[in-house]
């Protein structure tokens, strides 16, 4: 809510003129105060959105070329900090399990780490996408929702190349190769769904608490080790199965290893449970963000 005060010019009588006035300045003085929250019209800002939608492209496309990511090298360590991450916990279960792994574990652990990667890459750069992008925030009139979105399509970029390396290692497991693989583009979009909600809520959140950026780190970390990567999602004890689909990528997480480790469909509440939850969290995160979208200007 902006607040215009007219402010009257100020006279003053020079030496030498007499009573002849002179106006020294004149303006408008501008006083900048928070928004109520609240939801803006849905119909006009989705419109909005998606006719500004070139823009979160670009700026993904900025992002990456900022960090080399059309170079050879600046992909190769894209691959290369995942895949250098997977051995060391390939090592880690294997001493744990004194060698006694099940066939494909590597495959399983490699591809687990390369999507959870997309969903973490994505949660982590969108906590400073509004924080960090002050003066286009300030200078610029356009959804801001925008910015975490951008993210996201960043993330998922990043997350192509990486099925260039699962795949030789996917055939040198052993592992089935059938048309059921074809689920891993809506077990991708399950994901893609809930990174996105979960970003708008972080990059929203760091806007009025800045230690968000700080405890993120900490948070994924532990949201890795609570999901069915570093182990198959049934081995976990019948006393925690509940954690598993109170985790919003554990569902869609299991249902990846179903498809890549055993060549056939997901079982469908994998499926429906990662729907819920991407679903609900993309829209409780866009509401969220937006109802606060007009409060950002006079916080950054």
């Amino acid at each position: 809510m902006t607040t215009e005060i007219e402010t009257t010019a100020r006279d003053i009588v020079p030496p030498g003129e007499g009573e002849e006035r002179h106006v020294e300045w004149e303006g408008e003085q501008h006083v900048y105060e928070p928004h109520r929250v609240g939801i803006p019209p849905l119909g006009p800002y989705v419109r909005e959105l998606w006719r500004r939608r070139e823009f979160a492209f670009e700026l993904s496309r900025t992002t990456l070329r900022a960090q080399h990511f059309e170079t050879a090298f600046g992909q190769l360590w894209l691959v290369l900090n995942p895949l250098l991450l997977a051995f060391v916990y390939f090592l880690l279960v294997d001493i744990l399990r004194h060698g006694h792994r099940p066939h494909g574990f590597f495959a399983h652990l490699v591809g687990g780490i390369f999507v959870y990667y997309f969903f973490s890459g994505a949660v982590r750069e969108s906590v400073k996408s509004v924080t960090g992008g002050g003066r286009l925030v300030l200078n610029t009139a356009f959804p801001r929702i925008l910015l975490p979105l951008s993210t996201v399509i960043t993330a998922f970029k990043r997350f192509v190349p990486t099925f260039f390396i699962y795949i030789p290692i996917h055939l040198i497991s052993g592992l089935p190769v059938t048309l059921a693989d074809l689920w891993v583009i809506p077990i991708v979009l399950t994901i893609a769904m809930t990174a996105a909600g979960v970003s708008m809520f972080v990059a929203a959140l760091q806007v009025y608490f800045r230690d968000v950026k700080s405890f993120l780190p900490y948070v994924l970390r532990i949201w890795m080790y609570a999901s069915p990567i570093l182990y198959y999602a049934n081995e976990i004890p019948n006393h925690w199965n509940w954690l598993l689909k109170a985790n919003p990528i554990g569902s869609p997480l299991a249902a990846w290893s179903e498809v890549l480790q055993k060549g056939h469909a997901p079982p469908p509440v994998d499926m429906l449970v990662g729907l819920a939850w991407g679903a609900g969290l993309l829209v409780t995160g866009a509401l969220f963000f937006m109802s606060r979208e007009r409060d950002f200007a006079v916080r950054l």
